[in-house]
């Protein structure tokens, strides 16, 4: 119960790795803010429940800052304060930079990066107020570390996260707000389950450890940066890749 009394907000929520985050801070005793442009943080939420947490869902684009602040509104109406952000929502439609059009472009960087802005904007207030928060962007080792091919916007969109979160971190630390990075590896998630079984088993024998991520090990390092065991971490980037950035 690391986090009890907290109150959180994942964005992305719906599957994948937001889904495990979501789950995790519950499990360790948080009230959840469980948002997604899609209906399936309503199936998350009964989830949390049937653990004996409490929970909402919140529909929201993150690309959008009236969502984005419909979020915050309706988190503070239910629970009273915000103590946790994640920023977790992105998409990586893969596709070479040669047929990539200006939408592509637009499309992911607005969610991908004007999503952490908009959210990070819309918590601000209620967590300078009362002068602490906690906020965890979930970037990758695409951009943030290595690039990728036919991944030019996504990467782009993941080393602005970075920078974002770095220079946040230094305004922020005034407010007792502190800000941070995961950058993960390869995930098996519904997006990496599309790229079938023969790739999945090619990254998990390039990986030093020899598997592929599961969404778990990302929950778990949000939990962590999450409570107060790292109350000492802001403006760092934490690598969860098995290894794969060292070769």
């Amino acid at each position: 119960m690391r986090l009890e009394d907290k109150v959180a907000i994942v964005t992305g929520a719906g599957q994948g790795i937001g889904k495990a985050i979501a789950l995790a801070l519950a499990k360790e005793g948080a009230k959840l803010a469980v948002s997604d442009i899609s209906d399936k943080t309503n199936d998350v939420v009964k989830e949390i429940e049937n653990l004996g947490f409490e929970a909402i869902a919140v529909k929201a684009d993150v690309s959008n800052s009236k969502d984005t602040q419909k979020i915050a509104k309706e988190t503070l109406k239910k629970f009273g304060k915000i103590d946790i952000l994640v920023n977790n929502a992105g998409i990586y439609p893969f596709k070479s930079l040669i047929e990539m059009t200006e939408q592509d472009w637009d499309k992911v960087l607005d969610i991908n990066l004007k999503g952490v802005f908009n959210c990070t904007k819309a918590v601000l207030p209620s967590m300078i107020e009362q002068k602490n928060g906690n906020i965890v962007n979930i970037a990758s080792i695409a951009g943030a570390v290595v690039g990728y091919e036919n991944l030019a916007h996504y990467s782009a969109s993941k080393g602005g996260v970075l920078g974002f979160t770095r220079s946040s971190a230094l305004e922020l630390a005034k407010n007792g707000i502190r800000v941070n990075a995961v950058a993960p590896g390869a995930v098996l998630t519904p997006g990496t389950q599309i790229l079938g079984e023969d790739v999945i088993e090619q990254i998990k024998q390039s990986n030093p450890l020899k598997r592929i991520g599961k969404p778990e090990d990302i929950a778990n390092l949000v939990v962590f940066l999450a409570s107060d065991e790292s109350s000492y971490i802001t403006g760092q980037c934490i690598v969860a890749d098995g290894g794969n950035t060292l070769q």
